[in-house]
């Protein structure tokens, strides 16, 4: 056999094993590295090139040597998954680098990391005064997180008291003009209402890039012209007003019909007549002449 071809078949075996053994040794080893998985995958890599390049040796050997160390990492994550001191041991444990807005030289010597160093990670956690920051830690595997001082963290809904309805996740609906009926079911709506929602804004789902269903039932369309999406944006309140109240409506029915029982049904069809008496669409603006 030729050696360009017998290099093209390891290459392809090698390929083959890696990506084998890289799922037998699942998500940790391709996300943030512990010491031992960065020495296995630097090894694991080196042990591939052999077998992959080397024709003077036996490349069956290499993939011995590739199971030998797949099998030492396995083993070593079923034990510190086991063992809370061997787990320090071997990945080691995060260091306090800022406590109360005050750095701790000792450990940033420890950790061999530069003042320049320290400041850029905090910069890329939009941190840019040590002094604002109530606790900082370098991680094992190398990641700096930064707990702001209360009177420096962004204000939410619970620090002000609000209670929010629950976010769910928006539904991607279409896709580069097609159509995702199985997300469609997800997110409770019909292919029917969707194909209405399309018409009412002139648009066809091969003209729409993108399209999703937010937790709101509100329909979110990308054409992916930005001139047609400034046109959309520019709408009057009206408009505005006229299309919001629909939804609603629509929405009242869609609930009313999917209700559980009739005491649900009675209630949601309550609302909606409730809401009908007392909603008329906004009239056009009268021009008035002095």
């Amino acid at each position: 056999m030729p050696d360009w071809l017998e290099i093209v078949l390891r290459t392809l075996v090698s390929v083959v094993i890696l990506f084998t053994l890289t799922k037998v040794l699942g998500k940790r080893q391709i996300s943030q590295l512990s010491l031992f998985e960065y020495i296995t995958g630097i090894s694991i890599g080196n042990i591939a090139a052999y077998v992959s390049l080397d024709l003077d040796n036996l490349w069956y050997l290499g993939i011995v040597s590739l199971v030998v160390w797949v099998s030492v990492s396995v083993g070593m994550e079923y034990i510190t998954m086991k063992s809370r001191v061997i787990r320090d041991f071997v990945d080691g444990k995060g260091t306090v680098i800022i406590q109360d807005g005050q750095l701790d030289k000792k450990h940033l010597h420890k950790e061999r990391l530069t003042l320049d160093e320290l400041l850029e990670q905090l910069r890329k956690k939009d941190v840019y005064r040590v002094a604002d920051v109530e606790f900082a830690v370098m991680e094992p595997s190398g990641e700096l997180n930064v707990l702001l001082k209360k009177e420096h963290q962004p204000l939410t809904a619970d620090m002000l008291g609000w209670k929010l309805n629950k976010e769910t996740e928006a539904k991607t609906v279409i896709i580069d003009g097609q159509v995702l009926s199985d997300m469609v079911d997800e997110s409770g709506y019909s292919l029917e209402w969707l194909h209405h929602e399309l018409k009412k804004k002139k648009l066809t789902p091969e003209s729409v890039f993108l399209a999703q269903i937010d937790s709101d039932g509100q329909l979110n369309i990308q054409t992916g012209d930005r001139r047609s999406n400034r046109e959309n944006a520019g709408k009057k309140p009206k408009d505005r007003i006229d299309a919001l109240s629909k939804q609603f409506e629509s929405e009242l029915k869609r609930l009313g019909e999917l209700a559980r029982n009739e005491g649900d049904r009675r209630a949601y069809q309550s609302a909606l007549d409730r809401f009908q008496a007392g909603y008329s669409p906004a009239m056009p603006e009268q021009d008035h002449n002095p």
